[in-house]
């Protein structure tokens, strides 16, 4: 499920990228920054992301999650901050079946 996931969320960041100023280096793989301090990524942005791996998870494994939610927001570690958190916490949510 891991890879699955981080296939969709890299393919999903790469296609905001053709919108954004800034890219989020996508070839940085888990370690990519996606928002916070390290972050390349405004709420806006954030929020672009967020829908279209929800979106790509549903449509790929017909699993309907959703990854900003007030358990997200209340983590001591934000799951938007890399790609390999997003990736992680996608799979919880997964797991958790949420």
């Amino acid at each position: 499920m891991r890879e699955t996931l981080l296939a969709l969320i890299i393919k999903a960041a790469s296609e905001l990228n053709l919108q954004l100023e800034n890219k989020i280096p996508v070839e940085r793989g888990v370690d990519a920054p996606l928002y916070g301090q390290n972050g390349v990524l405004d709420s806006v942005g954030l929020v672009s992301l967020v829908v279209e791996v929800e979106q790509a998870i549903e449509d790929e494994t017909g699993v309907s999650i959703t990854l900003a939610n007030e358990g997200a927001m209340s983590q001591k570690r934000s799951p938007f901050g890399s790609i390999g958190a997003l990736v992680e916490y996608a799979e919880s949510l997964i797991r958790a079946g949420v």
